[in-house]
């Protein structure tokens, strides 16, 4: 049945970065474009077009430095994560914006730089599966779901994940029905062709052959997680 009631208006905040992934973003973007009394702000450190990793060039609602207050703080994933995850200015904006927001959430390896920012201590989260050995670092639980809901921190696994992870939200901030509508107008009904989307399902030669590929990435990946973890440690002693 149909809410009647009067909902309160949102503000949710989505982070845009060089070489972020773009379906971590437009999936959920999709998602909360859709959901009535909400207000979606693409927010960038300036008012430049940010280019996404394969090329997609989205421009900026707002600055991070002129945001207004979000109920909802969201970062996407890419290969961009790794210079973010150690970039002061994104992570005071996600410190600033973390003590008003009602939901802090991500998608893919977005996780990470709330995990940088020190908003994942004692949560529960997820990540592209290539990266989930990376969260302990930063004091999180990894969880291998599609969707992660633990308090106030809402987080999605691997890229796809963002469509799943903004129907959950959306169902948090509003309403089942409200997400289902939004699902049946979207006609989300995935039918994969392969049964590999998952690290569990996928034949095990082209699992190490992605690990493989993605090796040194991945390494220098963890190498700044590691040297996070460890200035926090510093800090903390």
């Amino acid at each position: 049945m149909a809410r009647n009631n009067p909902l309160p208006p949102l503000s949710i905040g989505m982070i845009l970065f060089p070489n972020f992934t773009q379906l971590d973003l437009t999936g959920p973007y999709e998602v909360f474009a859709r959901m009535p009394f909400t207000q979606v702000h693409l927010l960038a450190e300036t008012p430049q077009p940010v280019r996404s990793e394969r090329g997609l060039t989205i421009l900026p609602d707002a600055t991070w430095s002129t945001s207004p207050a979000l109920d909802i703080l969201f970062v996407p994933g890419g290969v961009g994560v790794n210079a973010m995850m150690e970039h002061p200015p994104l992570l005071d904006f996600l410190h600033q914006q973390s003590t008003t927001a009602s939901y802090i959430t991500a998608v893919c390896t977005g996780t990470l730089v709330l995990g940088a920012a020190g908003l994942l201590r004692g949560y529960r989260a997820a990540t592209h599966w290539l990266s989930m050995d990376l969260l302990p670092l930063f004091g999180a639980e990894a969880v291998t779901q599609r969707v992660v809901v633990d308090r106030n921190r809402v987080t999605g696994g691997g890229i796809t994940a963002g469509i799943d992870f903004g129907l959950s939200l959306a169902a948090l901030l509003r309403d089942e029905y409200t997400a289902q509508e939004i699902q049946l107008m979207m006609e989300y009904n995935p039918q994969p062709p392969f049964d590999s989307g998952s690290p569990d399902s996928a034949d095990p030669a082209l699992v190490q052959q992605v690990r493989e590929a993605r090796e040194q990435f991945q390494t220098s990946r963890r190498t700044i997680a590691q040297r996070i973890a460890q200035q926090r440690n510093v800090e903390a002693n």
